[in-house]
């Protein structure tokens, strides 16, 4: 019931908040609104599009079934590959307008990024299983002791440049380590030398995750 409720919600978003004459995703919308409501009598192939997209949107959300990363499955050295984003409940991410929203605030995020000198080659975390860990942020290195919550999907990291806590999400091809945007803007202030234009730059991370109630966001990690 309640993944209908965020379905019907989401679509009807997309079908009135983001009117800008996308054909497809307006015939789309319409395809999985009539499903939902119906039962999913329109047809199998309709069905399976709305099994879809509940799974496409919930995956932008922290917490749920099926985005929860074991304990062990943290262990190992993940490395950048793009900006990541969730919303701490389902509710929140219908409000906000969905999958949708959160793929452009991960395009608003990357150009940011990209200035600040955050890349695949020069950011990246290692969890150990003694509950250590050592990170580079834009090339700066840190390090220190970690303890993960799975039921929350918490994790605290403690080193002697900085303490922060961040949230581990499972992604179709790695992690997701998604922080509060002060706590995320801070953090790389301090990882990373940055002059004032920079600086001026990456308020842009706290701009975005003020837009929007309950948004986290970090890093999308591959191994």
């Amino acid at each position: 019931m309640k993944k209908t409720f965020l379905m019907v919600a989401i679509v009807s978003l997309m079908l009135t908040g983001c009117n800008t004459g996308n054909t497809t995703i307006d015939q789309m919308g319409n395809a999985v609104l009539t499903d939902v409501l119906t039962g999913g009598q329109a047809g199998t192939s309709t069905t399976a599009a709305t099994g879809a997209a509940v799974n496409t949107v919930l995956q932008s959300v922290l917490g749920m079934t099926g985005t929860k990363v074991s304990q062990q499955s943290l262990i190992g050295t993940w490395k950048y590959s793009q900006p990541g984003c969730a919303f701490t409940s389902e509710k929140l991410l219908a409000q906000a307008g969905g999958e949708i929203v959160a793929t452009n605030v991960k395009t608003k995020l990357q150009p940011t990024y990209q200035k600040v000198g955050i890349s695949a080659s020069n950011t990246q975390v290692t969890f150990n299983q003694d509950g250590t860990f050592s990170a580079k942020i834009a090339g700066k290195a840190w390090s220190g002791t970690y303890k993960y919550d799975a039921s929350t999907c918490k994790i605290t990291m403690s080193g002697l440049l900085l303490n922060v806590n961040c949230y581990a999400k499972q992604n179709v091809n790695g992690i997701g380590l998604l922080f509060e945007g002060k706590k995320l803007l801070s953090m790389i202030q301090t990882m990373s030398a940055l002059s004032g234009g920079q600086n001026a730059t990456l308020n842009t991370i706290g701009d975005v995750a003020s837009s929007y109630d309950g948004l986290r966001v970090g890093f999308d990690m591959t191994k």
